[in-house]
């Protein structure tokens, strides 16, 4: 039999991931959207392609029930281990360092619990050197404000005790959200994670254990992100997520290079924070302060259109997006998952619908050989705000291929801007990723 090198505990000491047989609920899971192995799968000029193997024999059947022992053997427990990553993972990375596109500017330090995040003398946190998010330093491409008019619906820290209430209210309304995860919160309340799923609603990564992003080292960034995406991924049916958002607001240009050079992950912050996180802490805010600015963003001007930080994470934040929703309708917001905004009304995630009647054939799964080249441009545009396919400062891709006839061209192509360093260094790369990855399965 052939698993792929992500999926066991073969990559985790004991320590690193013990059953979590205590968090587990006593029924079975079940995921109505999961992917089905002939409609959805990785395109074979993809990078993440060779991060996120997926295999024929297993893909969309029979992946470990979602909250089984099983499902949640392999990954971390609490902060990851950056020594007890996948092989391929690492090599990604160190390509990327070695090839420049991961910038060398020094990790950042939190004086404080709770407290910003600062650099050492000499490194100007809004300066493009570093552009800091926390400091709202605005990279080019990363995703601050909706198109005019749109008001960009998602919620942070979930699946959480308060996800029942939300989930309710928002099938209650015909309503689709991005739900920004965090791993350890997925592996804890897998309930309210599929169900999220089932209702068609976006998932995207809000990394493993929530820290402070730039004070991390790039393998303990690595680790934060890939564990998250591998857990999205194998709790699916294979969605891979397209979309990233930086606890904290907690970004830089070194960080945001990771995510989007190594995992082709796009960065969404916000551009209104409501505080609800801090509505059940001493001294946080209140209702009535939320409220009222709800009321002043959505009785204001649509230009730009709004992206709100809210949070899935008490009965309080559920509540305060419920009292401000018909606030929203009456004021004549487009609402939209952010995500789908994002990604200009195609999918929110990474990999491809097929547009053959044909199944995709095990080299669209599992590795196969490139059959197309592409040539990728970037530009930091800013599009006509009426327009509900694009935010301000969004990275846009051009793209010219020839698509195998298992290669979907309905693919999404916004996210291969992501990946246009990395289309140089396969070329150059591939025989040495080839030995990676054919060191990175074993047969039982």
């Amino acid at each position: 039999m052939l698993l792929s090198f992500l999926l066991p505990a073969f990559f985790l000491s004991a320590s690193a991931a013990p059953s979590l047989n205590s968090r587990h609920h006593g029924h079975e899971h079940r995921i109505v959207q999961r992917l089905p192995a002939n409609e959805w799968f990785h395109p074979r000029d993809h990078p993440v392609h060779r991060l996120f193997r997926r295999d024929a024999d297993t893909d969309g059947i029979s992946y470990a029930q979602v909250g089984s022992s099983t499902w949640s053997a392999p990954y971390p427990s609490s902060t990851p281990d950056a020594s007890q990553l996948p092989a391929v993972w690492t090599a990604a990375l160190n390509a990327a360092v070695q090839a420049g596109i991961i910038p060398n500017i020094p990790q950042s330090t939190s004086p404080t619990p709770d407290s910003n995040p600062v650099y050492p003398d000499g490194y100007d946190p809004t300066g493009p050197d570093v552009c800091s998010g926390t400091y709202k330093c605005r990279i080019p491409g990363n995703i601050w404000d909706a198109p005019d008019g749109f008001l960009g619906t998602g919620f942070d820290d979930g699946p959480t005790a308060a996800s029942p209430a939300l989930l309710d209210f928002l099938e209650a309304n015909n309503e689709t959200v991005t739900h920004f995860m965090i791993g350890v919160n997925i592996i804890d309340q897998p309930d309210s994670f599929t169900r999220s799923v089932e209702l068609g609603h976006d998932i995207a990564v809000h990394t493993w254990t929530h820290p402070y992003m730039t004070t991390l080292s790039n393998e303990d960034v690595l680790a934060q992100l890939g564990w998250t995406m591998q857990l999205i991924h194998n709790s699916t049916g294979g969605r891979l997520p397209k979309f990233w958002r930086p606890p904290y607001g907690d970004t830089d240009v070194r960080v945001n290079a990771i995510a989007k050079e190594v995992f082709g992950m796009e960065t969404i912050l916000w551009n209104q924070d409501t505080e609800d996180w801090s509505l059940t802490e001493t001294g946080g805010t209140t209702a009535q302060a939320i409220n009222a600015s709800m009321t002043t963003w959505l009785t204001g001007s649509k230009t730009p259109g709004l992206i709100i930080l809210e949070h899935e994470l008490s009965d309080q934040s559920v509540q305060a997006f419920e009292a401000a929703y018909p606030v929203m309708k009456s004021n004549g917001w487009n609402l939209q998952s952010v995500a789908q905004l994002a990604a200009g009304g195609q999918s929110a995630y990474q990999n491809a619908i097929s547009i053959d009647a044909g199944s995709v054939t095990p080299a669209d799964i599992i590795i196969g050989d490139a059959l197309t080249t592409s040539s990728v441009s970037s530009t930091t545009t800013s599009l006509p705000s009426s327009s509900s396919s694009s935010f301000s400062s969004r990275t846009t891709s051009s793209e010219s291929a020839t698509p195998s006839k298992n290669v979907a061209s309905s693919a999404d192509n916004s996210s291969n801007s992501a990946f246009s360093t990395w289309g140089r260094l396969s070329v150059q790369k591939s025989a040495i990723y080839g030995v990676i990855i054919s060191a990175c399965v074993i047969f039982l």
